[in-house]
């Protein structure tokens, strides 16, 4: 998709995105967006699309690091907790306790007994969620592997993305088909009524982004509220400008 398409696509959206966050604010209803998918996918810029017009206050992404030796003893579950929503909140998880079927499982990062006590509690853990209230969306990002690899090289090539290179993804290309076989397990053990999975296909990201962006917004709630036009009174006095007594001036300009 085209640049210019893709922006005209978009700007609607980001004013039903704005109306949905005046919606949550004014029901204290909570959601939370599950971003999973392929590396090279898109998760970062679709975060970027959703919450770049919306109040920082009320719009969180989480994107853990791997747990620190104290996490490693808790409940799998508990780091996640602490980061859902309060009341009128909105909460983008960039990649979140899925880590445990996807990189964890593949990657033999944890145990096939961790890994199947993560399968068997995910659903009553994600019920619990669903049932105190909690909007849960839960998309993955497909993206072919001819697309990854081209993506691949491209941060590779590209100085301001090389960072979105870790070791792991450079492993991790040859494991596609068992990422693939890895998703299939978590689809079949984790797609519940209430918290069921959503398929993006993210082989053009502009698309992507307005698919998964248009389906979040279709699946809230009538999340319109009458518009509140803002008027501002003028001001009591005449506009000042800018002025610095002491030792601190303003930097000259670069351009």
């Amino acid at each position: 998709m085209k640049r210019d398409a893709y922006e005209r696509h978009l700007e609607p959206m980001l004013l039903e995105l704005n109306n949905l966050a005046r919606w949550l604010a004014a029901t204290g209803k909570r959601i939370v967006v599950l971003l999973e998918g392929r590396d090279t996918a898109g998760k970062g810029g679709t975060i970027a699309a959703i919450t770049g017009k919306l109040n920082p206050r009320q719009v969180r992404v989480v994107a853990l690091p791997k747990p620190d030796p104290r996490e490693l003893t808790q409940w799998y579950f508990q780091r996640y907790i602490a980061h859902l929503p309060a009341a009128g909140e909105l909460v983008l998880f960039d990649r979140s306790w899925y880590n445990r079927a996807g990189v964890e499982k593949v990657m033999g990062f944890c145990s096939p007994d961790e890994y199947q006590t993560f399968l068997r509690e995910t659903p009553y853990f994600e019920r619990s969620l669903v049932e105190s209230g909690i909007l849960l969306l839960k998309y993955w990002l497909a993206v072919d592997q001819a697309e990854q690899e081209a993506r691949f090289a491209e941060r590779a090539e590209d100085p301001l993305k090389r960072w979105k290179l870790s070791p792991i993804d450079l492993v991790a290309r040859e494991k596609y088909r068992d990422y693939g076989k890895a998703r299939d397990a978590m689809f079949e053990a984790t797609h519940r009524p209430g918290a069921p999975w959503v398929v993006v296909d993210y082989n053009d990201q502009r698309t992507g982004r307005l698919t998964l962006i248009r389906h979040l917004l279709d699946h809230v709630p009538d999340y319109r509220l009458p518009d509140e036009p803002m008027q501002l009174p003028p001001l009591k006095k005449k506009p000042a400008k800018e002025r610095f007594r002491g030792p601190v001036k303003p930097i000259k300009p670069a351009f």
